[in-house]
């Protein structure tokens, strides 16, 4: 009984005038979710059958002539010229995966199937075997805004693994070596047949590695590297942002394939008197009714110290006055931001007997209608 297969683009979900890049994606998200290294045991055999048809797919609808066929004579523009090893030949399948470091399970994964998807041979290739870098390592500071007035040093300390010294990151004991994995005879892998695809999975013998460890060394335990406390000084530029995260090269966890990196997060703390904008800075500063009235000079805080600003007179509440260069240094320039101060009138709750009658005096002269005091009042009522 004849299977009769499914429509190419039905089965990447794209329409049939989607561009090379939408089948890229396509596939790029179907092989993720199908693979069987990805699934749990109880779906394997249904994610090989999945696979093997989104890969099929892919690899007729990403080649300009084998499309061109399908296009034209459907499914039978492709069986009667093409080999089911030929279909496969020549997709690229692994550059699509590497930005997210699943190159080398889809290369073992076709690894078996004796012809070359990814541009080396299979022998090559796996003589080849990709050495992974060492994870990043991530780690957060917290920073005041007058830290980062000027360029400043910060002292990290954070725990990573590092070479045992002991073994040299051999993880046998000294004067012994590895052996060759009897179960995956080194390849680190162990495939499955489906149809005319092999599906690689992960050896459990040696998990991967390819060796095992027969003596491990003393003082790592086989890992080929211990646990460190470390401690840098990190160079904290100028006007750096909150949330900004500083890369240290190499400062990662070690691996065969090299370290990884440092990242430092860096938090900027709330600040009592500032609110940063940017660059620029906001603060607020009280005046008296008598500076608002007639001006004057006033102190106002910076992160540089105090200054001194001029309050014109007939200055409204709420007013927002601009200290230029007083604000955060630019993180890629030399240049700084402002800083911009409201001032907000203080009233006074409680006035002498001197400072009332001042005050209703200068309300006579404005014209200005002002309450009757009790005093007033009793005097009035007892003329």
């Amino acid at each position: 009984m004849m299977t009769t297969k499914r429509d190419y683009y039905e089965i990447l979900g794209v329409s049939r005038d989607a561009s090379l890049e939408e089948i890229k994606k396509a596939y790029r998200k179907l092989a993720l979710k199908f693979h069987p290294d990805r699934v749990p045991e109880s779906e394997k055999k249904y994610a090989e059958e999945k696979f093997k048809e989104i890969s099929e797919a892919y690899a007729v609808l990403s080649d300009p002539q084998k499309r061109k066929l399908y296009d034209t004579y459907g499914h039978a523009g492709i069986d009667s010229r093409f080999t089911e090893q030929d279909i496969f030949r020549g997709a690229d399948f692994s550059s699509i995966f590497e930005d997210l470091g699943f190159g080398s399970i889809f290369e073992d994964f076709f690894s078996d199937l004796g012809f070359d998807f990814f541009g080396t041979s299979t022998r090559r290739r796996s003589s080849q075997r990709r050495a992974f870098r060492g994870r990043h390592i991530e780690v957060e500071t917290e920073l005041s805004l007058e830290d980062i007035v000027k360029p400043a040093e910060k002292t990290i300390t954070f725990y990573k693994n590092e070479v045992c010294p002991t073994c040299r990151g051999e993880g046998t004991k000294p004067g012994t070596s590895k052996i060759t994995c009897p179960v995956c005879k080194g390849k680190g892998v162990v495939y499955q047949s489906a149809g005319f695809i092999r599906f690689g999975q992960t050896c459990l013998e040696c998990k991967g590695k390819g060796w095992i460890i027969s003596k491990p060394c003393p003082e790592c335990k086989g890992q080929g590297f211990v646990r460190k406390k470390k401690t840098l000084t990190v160079k904290i530029p100028a006007g750096i942002k909150d949330g900004s995260s500083l890369r240290i090269r190499g400062e990662g966890e070690q691996a065969p394939g090299g370290a990884g990196d440092l990242y430092v997060f860096v938090r900027i703390k709330p600040h009592p008197l500032f609110k940063r904008e940017g660059d620029d800075l906001l603060t607020e500063a009280k005046i008296s009714l008598v500076k608002a009235v007639l001006g004057g000079e006033i102190e106002v805080p910076t992160l540089d110290g105090k200054v001194r600003m001029s309050v014109p007179s007939g200055t409204q509440p709420q007013t927002l006055f601009r200290l230029k260069g007083k604000g955060l240094p630019n993180l890629h320039s030399s240049r700084r931001g402002d800083l911009f101060v409201r001032v907000n009138v203080e009233i006074p709750k409680k006035l002498s007997s001197r400072e009332k009658v001042l005050f209703e005096e200068l309300a006579r002269l404005r014209g200005e209608r002002v309450s009757e005091s009790f005093a007033d009042k009793i005097k009035r009522t007892f003329k």
